[in-house]
């Protein structure tokens, strides 16, 4: 019983880590789109590499500054059901409004 609950316990792990992978990508190549360094709508390049991630897309939506945020869920099987991810991704701070060193 423990073994299975171990088992379960890492499954759940890596199916939130493929989730907060799957949304980093679309949330990076999203906002390359929404900054019109590659071609396409953000939300439906989101959406295109969510899917090449085994992940779908459940919420994109694009904010002020070319940034753009996506929510995915990845399946984690029939006992766990999806995990989600969260990423917004944008372009680079200005010079001298980053964080400090």
């Amino acid at each position: 019983m423990a073994l299975a609950l171990l088992l379960l316990l890492a499954e759940s792990a890596v199916a939130a880590s493929r989730a907060a992978a799957a949304a980093d990508l679309a949330a990076l190549a999203a906002a390359d789109a929404a900054r019109g360094i590659t071609s396409g709508e953000p939300c439906a390049v989101a959406r295109e590499v969510a899917l090449k991630n085994n992940a779908t897309l459940a919420a994109c939506a694009e904010g002020p500054d070319d940034t753009v945020q996506v929510r995915t869920e990845f399946s984690a099987g029939p006992f766990l059901g999806a995990a989600t991810g969260l990423a917004r991704a944008g372009p680079p701070p200005a010079a001298g409004n980053g964080p400090a060193p």
